[in-house]
């Protein structure tokens, strides 16, 4: 392994889906976007930390639901909403069109329509109105977990699905991903569910169910993305995160109300 070339590969990770500045040395080379595949959960690790920073900074000031709007204001500016775009064009493609090849002309289509408007709308409230309801080291936990096991769980689409565009901006992702990048990826990402609270109290119960709910989640996504399109579009990822990110919001949410 050549500590130089994993570092432009997170660089490279951190670039594409952040609007974070990386270093003008790492370049870029179609090549790079596959082999930084495994570090987007890392990513979605700092995403997920610098939301939970600004929502106990601002919790010192703010009532909660203030808290945790500034939150997702934060993520949305670091991340320039992209995967909540795919969530947008895929509800949209999915909701107003019937065959393959209409569902992808309108996914590609870059105005947005009502579908994908009240999804958005929707998914939006639900995150503000869920991490509102939880105690405060719970739901900073969770924005840490969630952003990094969801973006674990988008990519695994890489390992075992087709990407169905003959070109694209996922294009360069989208080659098949390898058994050890996957694994690696999970290391980054899927740890962090286990620490709702702090490290004092993590719940295995909870990210144990969590985690089959998510594989659940992963199976039925993955089979639906098969049956419309014969595959995945990098819209058909940023939705699977989306997805992935709220169930782990409404799971921490009904495990304390349960």
């Amino acid at each position: 392994m050549n500590p130089l070339a994993e570092l432009r590969y997170f660089f490279t990770a951190l670039g594409y889906f952040t609007r974070v500045p990386v270093p003008r040395w790492v370049g870029y080379e179609p090549h790079y976007l596959n082999a930084a595949a495994r570090y987007f959960p890392l990513v979605g690790l700092l995403v997920g930390g610098s939301s939970a920073l600004v929502y106990l900074a601002a919790l010192r000031v703010f009532p909660a639901g203030v808290a945790v709007l500034l939150s997702m204001a934060a993520s949305l500016l670091v991340t320039g909403a992209f995967h909540e775009d795919g969530l947008a064009d895929c509800v949209d493609a999915f909701g107003g069109a019937y065959t393959r090849e209409n569902v992808l002309r309108i996914m590609h289509d870059s105005r947005i329509g009502a579908f994908g408007a009240i999804a958005l709308v929707i998914a939006l409230a639900l995150k503000w109105q869920t991490l509102a309801a939880l105690p405060p080291m719970r739901a900073a936990g969770l924005m840490i977990g969630a952003h990094a096991a969801s973006r674990a769980f988008a990519i695994s689409y890489l390992a075992t699905l087709d990407y169905v565009r003959a070109e694209g901006k996922a294009k360069p992702v989208a080659q098949r991903l390898s058994a050890p990048a996957l694994l690696c990826a999970a290391l980054f990402g899927l740890p962090w569910l286990l620490w709702p609270n702090g490290p004092a109290s993590a719940d295995w119960r909870f990210a144990a169910v969590t985690l089959l709910v998510l594989v659940a989640l992963r199976f039925a996504m993955g089979r639906y993305f098969v049956r419309r399109l014969g595959g995945y579009t990098g819209d058909c990822l940023g939705f699977a995160q989306q997805v992935f990110e709220l169930s782990i919001y409404l799971m921490g949410l009904a495990w304390i109300s349960s």
